[in-house]
Order: structure tokens, then sequence, then C-alpha cells
């Protein structure tokens, strides 16, 4: 078998992989010890960041493709990437791809693994072709920003269960050591009946991000490039950042909430530069047996920073954030063990079920965690209560633009909560 091309090796061992992914006890790599080619799509400061802590998390891992919408933006990534792993970064001139299609080359590459990092609004479909061609996924959060969005990635991910791919979401916040064992404290009763909690999420205003706005930029480029500030695109801040606060509380509670009422707005980032989107939310979230949980975010300059959870049981509370992992109550507990980076232990948990043939499928539960955050979002927009079964079964919001092309794109009014319509 050493003899072999890696390329023959895989198609002589299909048949016998397709059995062992019946019984699901197959390993994808013989060994263990063969080579993951890597490609990725959406090659920002995000898609360097994984790539790097994806070969950082194990040996025998290569970039070997990469996709942007923009040329700069690849080969800013791709010099960072050379500059720090050398030749684990196989990269050529042919297994580079720019434009609206690039995720297309990547996939039509011989990668056994992709990055997702594009804009969020992209991910559904960038999912959906990555099953389809046999991919193992990494995929950032969210899923989607909209529940048309949510719908498809469900599909996606049955889909990549009857393949048996791998599906791993960047929620790193489930891979923090004191909080892995916070949860299984609470899932084991320490804290009783869960009976309410809290997030907050006040962090900084985000002004300075992606670049200043250029004259020759075309519409779509401008809000492509500075997507953080596009609802259509981000999602807003709580689904695009804040839902790392919200899956946690699912993760906590064994479940989704089952409706919310919410409200938000924009008082500080309302020049025309912030596109869109929000500064502040705040969402009554009510989960199964009467269970509420109060949120509030905001990226604003200048206010008292805070990023944490705080749940109340039968039997003593649980607080936990970034740092901490306290249980007050019949069962008192605070974690004091090393805390390994979970931004790489994501992606050492990813290559190890790949090369062991484990079914690793996150995509559920993330997309969950997605809506959980898109149905604040919407609440919060329209000043509407809303229920978890109508937005994930009726509602037709989908943000897609006409055409994907760059050139106009009028951007959406900012929403205005008792006038915005609910979709």
């Amino acid at each position: 078998m050493s003899k072999l091309s890696r390329r023959e090796l895989i198609k002589k061992s299909a048949a016998a992989g397709a059995a062992a992914a019946l019984s699901g006890t197959g390993r994808l790599f013989a060994g263990g010890s063969d080579r993951i080619r890597v490609g990725v799509i959406g090659c920002g400061g995000r898609g360097t960041f994984d790539a790097s802590n994806c070969v950082k998390a194990a040996e025998g891992v290569e970039i070997a493709a990469m996709g942007d919408l923009f040329e700069d933006r690849l080969q800013a990534s791709l010099e960072i990437l050379k500059a720090d792993f050398g030749d684990k970064v196989t990269v050529s001139d042919e297994t580079s791809f720019v434009g609206f299609d690039a995720y297309k080359g990547v996939l039509a590459c011989d990668v056994d693994l992709v990055i997702l990092t594009e804009p969020p609004h992209f991910r559904p479909a960038h999912l959906k072709a990555a099953v389809e061609a046999g991919k193992h996924i990494f995929t950032e959060k969210p899923t989607a920003v909209d529940p048309v969005g949510v719908r498809s990635v469900l599909e996606t991910v049955e889909l990549a269960q009857q393949k048996n791919l791998t599906i791993v979401a960047g929620t790193q916040m489930r891979r923090i050591a004191h909080i892995v064992e916070l949860m299984k404290r609470i899932h084991n009763g320490e804290i009783g009946e869960i009976l309410a909690g809290q997030v907050v999420r006040i962090e900084n205003g985000m002004m300075d991000w992606g670049k200043r706005p250029q004259p020759q930029w075309s519409d779509m480029e401008l809000q492509i490039r500075r997507w953080l500030f596009y609802n259509w695109l981000s999602g807003d801040l709580i689904v695009e950042q804040q839902i790392h606060n919200l899956d946690l509380i699912n993760w906590a509670l064994g479940a989704h909430p089952i409706q919310c009422m919410g409200m938000g707005g924009r008082q500080v980032r309302t020049a025309c530069e912030y596109g869109n989107v929000y500064d502040h939310f705040a969402v009554e979230y009510e989960y199964p047996n009467g269970v509420r949980i109060g949120y509030v975010g905001a990226q604003i300059d200048g206010c008292t920073s805070r990023n944490d959870q705080h749940l109340v049981g039968t039997q003593g509370s649980a607080y936990f954030d970034f740092g901490n992992a306290v249980i007050e109550g019949a069962n008192p507990f605070k974690y004091d063990q090393a805390v390994p980076d979970p931004c790489i232990t994501q992606h050492a948990d990813h290559i190890r079920a790949i090369r062991e043939g484990e079914r690793l499928n996150e995509g559920k539960r993330v997309s969950e965690s997605s809506l959980t955050a898109i149905m604040g979002r919407m609440s919060a927009y329209t000043g509407r209560a809303l229920k978890w079964d109508w937005v994930m079964n009726a509602s037709k919001l989908d943000l897609r633009p006409p055409k994907y092309e760059l050139g106009d794109l009028p951007v959406a009014p900012v929403a205005t909560p008792g006038k915005t319509r609910l979709i």
C-alpha cells in the first residue's frame, strides 16, 4: 500500500470505506496517519485564524487550496500562512480561486476538509455544496442568518450524516475546559432543576472594524468588505457574535427556546458607514418548563464590559464566563485546573474524528443556536413576540439579494420595532 499514490489509495479503499461507514467503526485514513489536505473558503481574518489553528492542532495537516471573493484578501492570508507554516502550505496558482464561485473551485480540488469562514450569509449554500462534494467541514458560526437558511442547513446536516461526513462548528466555548466541567455538573443535577438565568455580553463598539469605505467600491463590494454592519450578511451582532452565549444556554438546558420577546436599536452606530445593524439588544427567552432566560447584548464603546452567564436552580446557582466556572449552593464547585486553548482543541477533535471514522456532526445543534439568535433579532426588529415553531417552520424570511455581482445593491432600511413587518 505504501507504493500507491494517495489518490489511488482512496479509490481502492472506497468500497471498504463505505462498508465501514455503515458499521460506524471504520477509519477514513489507514492507521490515522495519512495527510489531511485542507481547503479554506473565506480568507479574511477568521479564515486565516482557523486555518492556522487547524495546522497547529495535529501533524500531517496541510493547507492545499484557498478561495475568496477578493484577490487581495486571498493573497494577504496566503502570505501569512506561508510565513508561519512553510511547506505545510501547498497552495498554488492552480488551487487559488477568486470570485463568487471561488468555493466551487476549492471544492473541486483534492482536499479532504474545508474550512468555511466566509460571511455567514453564504454558509447555507457553501455547506450544501461541500457536503455534496463529499468534504468534511469545519464551519464557523452562525450557520445561517435567516429561517430559510437554517432550514437549508438542517437538510444538509442530515445529508452529511448519511454520507458519514463530519461537521464541526466554531462554537469554541463548548470546548473551554472549565465550562465543559461545569456543564457535566449541571447536567448531573448539582444545581437542581434550573429555574431561570441570564446572559450579559456588552463589548466595544467595533467602530474601526474593516477597511474604510472606498469610492471605487460598488454597493455589493462595500457591503461584503464591511459585512459585520449589514444584517443580510452577518445576521446582526446577536447572531454573528453573541450566538456563543446563547449556545451555552441551550447546552445547559438541553433544549432550544420555545418563544421569545425582544427589543433593541442603534444609539451610537448611526452613521451610514455602519450599515443597518443594531448596537444593542434585550431578549427574554422562554424554554420548556417555564424557564426564562434574560439576554442583554451590546457593542458600544465606553460601557462597562461584561461577558457571562448565570443560572439559578433549586439547589444552587452557576456562574461561568471565559475565565471562571463556579457553583454555589448544596454542591459548591470552583474550577482551578489548566485551560487548553479551545480554538485549537476544536480542530484537534475534528482531525481525530476524521482519522478514526467518528460520526462527529455538530450541525444540528449549532443551527438550533443560530435560530435561537435569529428569532431574538426578528423579535427585536419587529417588536413582536415569536414562537420557535413558527420561526422554524413558517417564516419566509430570506435575506438573499436579487443577484450576486459586484454592482448596485441598495441598503435595506434600519428596522423599526412596531413598524417593521414580520415575515
